[in-house]
């Protein structure tokens, strides 16, 4: 298990399979803030396959004083531009009462570390449109939107519809 003391107040760890249930309500705290807390489908038994047993995502844990007070989410992508992977970064949060500590700067930071350790080329996230305060904490940090980018998506029955028509070919 790997547990990172940041100083005296701050400890960062790999999340451990205990943790399913903080992790879920750090999901939720998420959605809340995002207002999306009605599309939220994930829970335990999910983040407990795809962290632990599949290994296709990672969590990291800060803890303020012994509290859990943020996580990152975030998985590897591959840019065949650079030849090199790179880390997404699913979810950040800081729960509101531990805000305006540092855990932001710090979560970006090991984040960062990680991905020169893994010899990552990019380290990338989205962010909605209207979040203003994380808009800013962004672009203070270096992060630069990617404008000449559209994100696209497909989901549900999308996807559904679309494997049937593989089904012909």
């Amino acid at each position: 298990m790997k547990h990172f003391q940041i100083n005296e107040h701050i400890l960062m760890r790999f999340a451990e399979e205990k943790d399913c249930a903080l992790i879920m309500e750090f999901i939720r705290g998420l959605a809340e803030y995002e207002q999306l807390l009605d599309t939220v489908r994930a829970d335990e038994a999910t983040l407990r396959k795809y962290i632990f047993e599949k290994k296709t995502i990672e969590v990291i844990i800060g803890e303020y004083d012994g509290k859990p007070a943020g996580f990152a989410l975030f998985f590897h992508n591959f840019s065949t531009f650079l030849g090199k992977p790179g880390i997404y970064i699913e979810d950040l949060f800081v729960k509101p009462e531990f805000r305006g500590r540092g855990l932001g700067n710090i979560f970006f930071a090991f984040l960062a570390k990680i991905a020169l350790e893994r010899d990552c080329g990019r380290l990338e996230w989205a962010c909605l449109n209207w979040n203003e305060p994380a808009i800013r904490f962004y672009k203070s940090r270096g992060g630069h939107p990617l404008d000449e980018w559209t994100t696209y998506r497909l989901s549900g029955e999308d996807i559904e519809k679309l494997a049937e028509r593989a089904a012909v070919l």
